[in-house]
């Protein structure tokens, strides 16, 4: 066998690595139709292969481009977004969705999905899980979330999403008008009785009939009576138990939720 030049040798191993970059941006798909493309990004979705489905539904959404397929491919984009973890760039592709169909049938869906990804972001509310400063936890993606249930609601009272987005609402009430309380529990066990008291005034300002305004009610005259406000504790007290004449705080005080009640595992 005859040998190789070493004059050589660069230029082959220089050709060789062209040739390799050269197979590997060969798009594997490009003779698909679109028919194929949409059954591999469904197979991917349903194997839990999000990351993978999501090229595949964006080379379908450009191929199939002004038809209700490119619609599909990107709510499906989303979802798997979603479902990847990237819920930045699933929030980012439902409002491009939204903003380019807004007369599109699958708008409540739309709607609802974001819903969804702001809901699930918000899951880890609160401190007691990471020990982080309850005060300083940020509240928005449950505000968004709560947007969007909100907007699917009205807009669309008969969608089959609504009934759904309509306790999902009323979960994150809840769960804010406890992160209020928390919070004013935090200062009130801390000394700051000032702030206990605004951010209890808050939690039952901002959020009617719900289960926390009596623990924000009981703060309330705890902090008042620290400060040496008489006349405020006891307004505080006489709307504690008028609203919640069995409440037995004024008699045992705070607890440790073991179990919050938010809990459901």
């Amino acid at each position: 066998m005859p040998r190789i030049p070493l004059s050589l040798i660069p230029a082959l191993l220089a050709a060789g690595l062209l040739a390799a970059c050269a197979s590997s941006n060969v798009d594997q798909t490009a003779g698909w139709s679109t028919d194929r493309l949409y059954s591999e990004a469904r197979d991917e979705l349903n194997g839990g292969a999000y990351d993978k489905a999501v090229p595949l539904l964006e080379k379908l959404e450009g191929r199939a481009a002004g038809t209700p397929l490119a619609q599909q491919a990107q709510l499906e984009k989303a979802y798997a977004q979603y479902k990847a973890g990237d819920k930045a760039q699933a929030v980012a592709t439902l409002d491009r969705f939204m903003k380019l169909h807004p007369a599109s049938p699958a708008f409540d869906y739309a709607l609802y999905l974001k819903g969804l990804v702001n809901f699930n972001d918000n899951l880890g509310l609160f401190s007691w899980i990471s020990r982080q400063d309850l005060s300083e936890r940020d509240q928005k993606a449950a505000k968004d979330s709560f947007e969007s249930f909100r907007e699917l609601v009205t807009r669309f009272p008969d969608s089959r999403y609504t009934p759904d987005a309509r306790l999902r609402m009323t979960y994150i009430v809840n769960s804010l008008a406890q992160y209020e309380v928390h919070v004013a529990r935090y200062y009130y066990e801390r000394g700051a009785y000032v702030a206990a008291v605004a951010r209890a005034q808050s939690a039952i300002a901002d959020y009617k009939d719900v289960p926390a305004t009596e623990e924000a009610l009981y703060i309330l005259v705890r902090s008042y009576d620290a400060l040496g406000m008489t006349q405020l504790r006891d307004d505080a007290q006489r709307v504690l138990l008028a609203s919640y004449p069995n409440s037995t705080l004024l008699k045992t005080g705070l607890k440790t939720q073991e179990n919050p009640w938010w809990k459901f595992w």
